[in-house]
């Protein structure tokens, strides 16, 4: 057992868990970009303090990403760890301050979707600087749009983490678990946006005259609503809009649907369908265009990072703690783009607890050594 590592990161529990409810107290929804950028900083600020290299790829829409790397001129073959700072809830929902601490609970926005996993990531390296470790550089790689899939930045953001990604020895995404597993595949996520054109009229004519934009959009929502593959292709109609008067036939109809894959073949079937889906009219009169308003691939099952697991699992057996299981998610990640650039890359090795993207999201407070010391170890001895 790496005692030493493993003392210092106990040491150091105290003054993370202040950094953690610091940096959930900071709002930073995914269109918030003077929040983002505020969390960015934030950690900026403390790797400066430890003089860390910091690089920053600037955007103006989408909040800037940021790569801290540990031991920059080392020889050895990098890891690099990463977590997002953008979170889903507008701001003030959670009360002010928007973290609070009960017992060994922590809640908020981002408490384990993922400035949790950020803060594990840092703790780890912080505990590796103090015990002399110095073989090989550590890349943090703080992700700034990634609730929407990068769709503001429109993926700059994620080229820029591949890039800094390019070569490692693995890629350790910190998103949350509630569960002793380590994610090797994920779905991916695709957005349509279907724009119904009708005719409108006067309601008591609908018989006779106009075509009403939501019935057309009833009939595809309910061919979409079909794919309910827990395994592959999934679909959840999730947002509608239309009609301007309960006495008049709905000239326009806006619905969104939010399709999930496990292939990225199943992408293109699905992206297929759409599009002959739209083209397709049932109500005499109305016209049909859909679009992606967002896209993330597919984290597809890969050898290297079922490998990556096991050399893992066998250096926590080493240090008497034990192995993780393997398994897959539903939701989407930016761990699917590192895997098809081909770096070995794992999931879900963030803080523990649950609720994610409610208002009732939590983690536990003792997940955040215990974490640290499984990413400190994959750091200093894969």
């Amino acid at each position: 057992m790496d005692e030493r590592l493993f003392n210092e990161i106990d040491a150091l529990y105290p003054e993370y868990v202040n950094t953690w409810v610091d940096v959930c107290n900071i709002e930073s929804q995914t269109k918030n970009k003077a929040g983002v950028d505020a969390v960015g900083e934030y950690f900026i600020k403390m790797a400066n303090e430890r003089g860390w290299d910091v690089d920053v790829h600037e955007e103006t829409v989408s909040g800037n990403a940021v790569c801290i790397t540990m031991n920059k001129d080392a020889k050895g073959q990098a890891v690099c760890l990463s977590g997002h700072m953008d979170t889903v809830h507008p701001a003030g929902l959670f009360g002010t301050p928007a973290a609070h601490i009960e017992g060994d609970k922590i809640y908020g926005p981002g408490v384990i979707d993922c400035k949790g996993g950020v803060v594990v990531g840092f703790l780890a390296m912080d505990a590796l600087r103090l015990t002399g470790f110095t073989d090989r550089p550590v890349k943090l790689i703080l992700q700034s749009d990634e609730e929407n899939s990068s769709w503001t930045s429109e993926k700059r953001t994620v080229e820029f983490m591949c890039e800094k990604a390019k070569g490692a020895r693995a890629f350790l995404n910190l998103e949350g678990h509630d569960k002793n597993t380590l994610c090797i595949k994920r779905k991916g996520i695709i957005t349509f946006e279907f724009t119904v054109n009708g005719v409108a009229g006067h309601a008591s004519k609908c018989a006779t005259l106009g075509a009403n934009a939501i019935h057309e959009a009833a009939h595809k929502i309910i061919e979409l609503e079909k794919f309910k593959n827990a395994d592959g292709l999934t679909c959840c109609c999730s947002l509608i809009s239309g009609g301007t008067a309960q006495n008049t036939i709905p000239e326009k109809c806006v619905f969104r649907a939010n399709v999930r894959f496990a292939t990225n073949d199943e992408a293109e079937y699905i992206k297929k369908f759409a599009m002959e889906l739209a083209e397709k009219t049932v109500v005499e009169g109305c016209h049909t265009t859909v679009e992606i308003v967002s896209y993330r691939v597919a984290m597809e099952y890969a050898d290297r990072n079922e490998r990556l697991v096991h050399d893992m699992n066998a250096i926590y057996e080493e240090n008497g703690l034990a192995p993780f299981e393997i398994g897959g998610r539903l939701g989407g990640s930016d761990a699917a783009y590192t895997t098809m650039a081909g770096i070995p890359t794992i999931d879900n090795i963030g803080v523990e607890g649950g609720d994610i993207h409610s208002v009732n999201e939590f983690a536990y407070l003792s997940s955040l050594p215990k974490m640290a010391k499984r990413v400190a170890l994959a750091v200093k001895y894969l």
